[in-house]
């Protein structure tokens, strides 16, 4: 609509209209929100879940770690070897998980829908600027 149709509208019509943007702009910045949050929280759910994995194989490479110093001290074969090195491959596969696990905890940053919240700056700018004219 221009100016000039605008002209025309009682000021009870400017309002309806008025009203009617503000609800579609206000459920438009609800999904938007809703969105950003749904992507946060998937990977911070991603990074949680790595992170407990970690802790799951380190806890294994913890225990192969403790029976290879058991076989290494009691000099029973050398099977102590195997399970060192068993150990030391869990214990590398720990640290990637949770390297990973940061990564993506890191990705998703602040559970604040911050797209959203500079929109709605934006959108309050934009009505104040109209509102003055």
């Amino acid at each position: 609509m221009t100016n000039s149709s605008k002209d025309g509208l009682s000021t009870a019509e400017l309002i309806r209209q008025m009203s009617e943007e503000v609800s579609r702009l206000v459920r438009d910045e609800l999904r938007l929100a809703k969105l950003e949050l749904a992507e946060k929280g998937r990977h911070a759910g991603l990074g949680a879940g790595l992170f407990g994995g970690a802790g799951v194989v380190a806890l294994y490479g913890g225990g192969c770690v403790v029976a290879a110093v058991i076989l290494l001290l009691a000099m029973v074969m050398p099977a102590w070897i195997a399970a060192a090195v068993v150990g030391a491959v869990l214990l590398v596969t720990a640290a990637a998980l949770g390297f990973l696990g940061k990564r993506q905890v890191t990705e998703a940053g602040s559970p604040a829908p911050e797209r959203t919240i500079e929109s709605l700056k934006h959108d309050i700018d934009v009505v104040k600027e109209r509102a003055h004219r």
